[in-house]
């Protein structure tokens, strides 16, 4: 086992997941295993398959400025911040291996123990404490190399775990795969000393390694090869949101002209079709509306460029273009 290090003082999530892909798909898998740890910023990371929009509390994640990212592997939607850490076992692909959680999480779930904390692997892939779950597992595999990776939750901020992946649209259907809530809790509390996440990390490469840590170092020519995949696919609309699945939302609200009951369709992170229907007053044809969201991408900067110098008023009533944004797609 080679404990892969450079990447200690970086918390973007688009950096360490771009650094992840990379040593998959880059390292030499065949002769060696290797060990990743990372700690991210506060962001949400969507699972390959997931429907962005469907995960995400758009407004919560706006007004706390919590990045969003999509990684290469399946499973549900999860919380990064500063208090939790990361791990990832990447080592050749074998058939034994793909969805073999517990061969991945028995050596953390020993420094845990080691710790003192009665952690114990639940269902397929989580780890928990006391029945609350401390860390969500999945995998990737090209068929030649592989990883598992998993969260553990050392002193998140709880609060933000759930306001983030609160979603509030009222009706939405989608093909995606939707995250499944458990009830979670911080490790830090179990602990019968008090440790920064730092020393916590030590402490289970100290367990895994047994005090002979093999190590490589991410070298000038990888940072060019994880840079340019930071830049074209991690930190871009089309990866994180216009991979979305195709689905349909549908947003209602009373307002004081009536109430407002929009259908919209969205396809590759685009509006393919909208309609609105209800009981509001406004005079003007809704499908000149229609018409100008169509082709937009379901974001709130791209509904307001394109609701630009329209006259709300005239086809709905007493509300402007904010608003009208605000209710499409928070």
């Amino acid at each position: 086992m080679i404990l892969i290090r450079g990447n200690e003082d970086i918390h973007d999530a688009t950096v360490n997941l771009a650094i992840e892909e990379y040593c998959v798909r880059t390292l030499d898998t065949i002769d060696n295993d290797y060990l990743l740890f990372y700690i991210n910023n506060p962001s949400i990371i969507i699972g390959k398959h997931q429907n962005t929009i469907e995960e995400v509390n758009i407004g919560y994640v706006q007004e706390k400025n919590i990045a969003v990212v999509r990684r290469i592997s399946g499973g549900g939607a999860v919380y990064h911040d500063r208090g939790n850490l990361n791990y990832s076992f990447i080592t050749k692909h074998t058939n034994d291996s793909i969805n073999n959680f517990r061969k991945f999480t028995q050596p953390v779930t020993n420094a845990l123990r080691g710790m003192g904390i009665e952690a114990e692997l639940s269902g397929r892939n989580d780890i928990t404490i006391d029945g609350k779950k401390i860390s969500g597992n999945a995998q990737f595999t090209n068929t030649k190399s592989m990883f598992s990776h998993g969260t553990l939750l050392f002193d998140s901020h709880l609060g933000d775990v759930a306001g983030a992946l609160n979603v509030k649209a009222e009706k939405i259907e989608s093909k995606g795969i939707k995250s499944v809530r458990s009830r979670v809790t911080n490790i830090k509390p179990y602990l019968k000393e008090e440790i920064t996440i730092t020393e916590f990390r030590q402490k289970i490469i100290d367990s895994i390694f047994h005090g002979k840590v093999n190590e490589y170092f991410l070298n000038e020519e990888d940072w060019v090869k994880i840079n340019e995949l930071t830049k074209n696919k991690y930190r871009t609309w089309e990866w994180n949101w216009g991979r979305s699945p195709e689905f349909n939302v549908q947003k209602v609200k009373r307002f004081s002209f009536g109430q407002v009951d929009a259908r919209i369709f969205v396809k590759e992170g685009k509006i393919e079709n909208i309609k609105f229907f209800g009981d509001f007053f406004g005079y003007g044809d809704t499908s000149e509306i229609e018409e100008s969201l169509k082709g937009v991408r379901y974001d709130r900067q791209s509904l307001s460029d394109a609701l630009t110098g329209k006259d709300m008023n005239i086809y709905f009533g007493d509300i402007n273009a904010e608003e009208f944004v605000n209710f499409l797609y928070y």
